[in-house]
This record gives C-alpha cells, structure tokens and sequence, in this order.
C-alpha cells in the first residue's frame, strides 16, 4: 500500500482490503487452494466454478462492506445439500485455513485478516447448517 493508500477508520473493510480487484483476487487464489484440498474438495465437484467464484466474490463484496450485488440464497439454504454430503466443522476448519493463507499470500495486513476471518466465522453455524 502506498502512503496515500492507508487505510482509514472510516473505510470499510473492503475498502481497507483493496476493493473489487483485491476480492477479485482472492476468491481466485481461494478456490485453488480449496480444489486442491482433498479434504473438501469433494463438495465442488458438481459446481459450476466460474459462478461459484462470482456468487463468492459478489458475497465477500458485500459482507466486507462493499456494494450489495450478491443474490444468492441465504447461507443455509445454499449449503444444505453439502450438510448431507457430510459437511461438518473440519470441512469448515479447511475453508477458514485456505482463507486465511489466502490473504497472507496477498500480504493483507494481520488486522484485517483477522476481521475477514471474523466475518467467515460469523456464518459457521448457518453454512453447518446449526
């Protein structure tokens, strides 16, 4: 980040993390590490990829504070279905892993690392399906 980049508190954490092409990015990292984990990737095996990796960065979008394009279903919903593949917390463990490796390969600041892991972990129960 150059200094006319730094980050401000009133940016959102979007904002903070690089906006469109830093999400753009990651989700793009995100899937690679997550298609190359045999412990989950298993669950993408009848995934469209491109739409998924869009449903994924218009949602990150968005829960980071960004503008609200996403129209996908609710967390629970969309993965129901992967609930009776045998979707449990180890699986969730494995995605907050790939994520949070994902933003330290980008050099995302530990802070805000932390503050997009809060968010992921925010919706655990509802991905579970709790």
């Amino acid at each position: 980040m150059s200094e006319s980049q730094e980050p401000t508190s009133n940016q959102t954490l979007y904002e903070k993390l690089g906006g469109e092409a830093a999400v753009n990015a990651a989700v793009d990292i995100f899937y690679r590490k997550v298609l190359a984990d045999h412990r989950i990737n298993r669950f993408f095996d009848n995934s469209d990829m491109e739409k998924q990796a869009a449903k994924q960065k218009a949602f990150l979008t968005m829960a980071f504070g960004g503008p609200n394009n996403y129209s996908g279903t609710d967390m629970r919903t969309a993965h129901a279905r992967l609930v009776k593949m045998g979707l449990n917390a180890s699986h969730f463990d494995a995605v907050m892993e790939h994520l949070g490796a994902t933003l330290t390969e980008l050099n995302v600041p530990a802070e805000l690392i932390a503050q997009a892991a809060a968010i992921a972990e925010s919706t655990r129960n509802d991905v579970l399906g709790k």
